[in-house]
């Protein structure tokens, strides 16, 4: 595969190679991993809503809306990044089940969401040390469902920040230098 290319693994659009801007810090989730991810939400990803934050090639919620995601937020702040995803949602006529939001990640979870999301995934630059306070927004502010999934990735040599109370670690793995942990929220209906 050719370099600022990523190709989605599973479901309808599988084996589709898309470009994708090259911006600082942006690595996509390999596949071995994104395939892993995908194996421990088999059955929760079909008709869910996701939010793909710090979403850089669009790897994970592309790969979402692949397998059956009902709705996709991309949320990238760099805006050649952000133009050139919105164009592989288009490519793959996936316009009314996607949007991109060209915005920073901790401003916009400031606010409170117009509903929440089942799924969440979380793939910050490496060097960016921004998990800690997503994290908390994302829990503080409404952003997550009751049952939500959580997936977080972070660079293998740093200790995993301290997560709200209301997150179980469900299932966690590492791949080279990329560690990842995928988190359930149980709030008490």
């Amino acid at each position: 595969m050719s370099a600022n290319q990523v190709r989605i693994i599973g479901g309808r659009h599988r084996g589709r190679r898309l470009h994708f801007s090259p911006g600082r810090g942006l690595r996509p989730t390999p596949d071995r991993v994104r395939e892993t991810l995908f194996n421990w939400l088999q059955g929760e990803i079909r008709g869910a809503r996701c939010l793909d934050l710090f979403a850089g090639s669009g790897a994970l919620g592309l790969e979402a809306l692949s397998r059956g995601a009902g709705w996709l937020r991309a949320v990238e702040q760099s805006r050649p990044v952000a133009q050139r995803l919105r164009e592989n949602i288009a490519l793959l006529a996936e316009e009314s089940a996607a949007e991109v939001c060209q915005a920073d990640v901790l401003r916009l979870l400031r606010a409170e969401p117009d509903a929440p999301f089942d799924i969440v995934f979380v793939d910050p630059p490496f060097a960016d040390g921004r998990l800690p306070s997503v994290c908390g927004l994302l829990e503080e502010n409404g952003w997550l469902g009751a049952s939500a999934w959580i997936y977080l990735e972070q660079d293998a040599s740093h200790d995993w920040p301290s997560i709200p109370a209301a997150w179980t670690l469900h299932r966690e793995g590492g791949a080279g230098q990329s560690a990842h942990r995928l988190l359930r929220r149980s709030i008490p209906r």
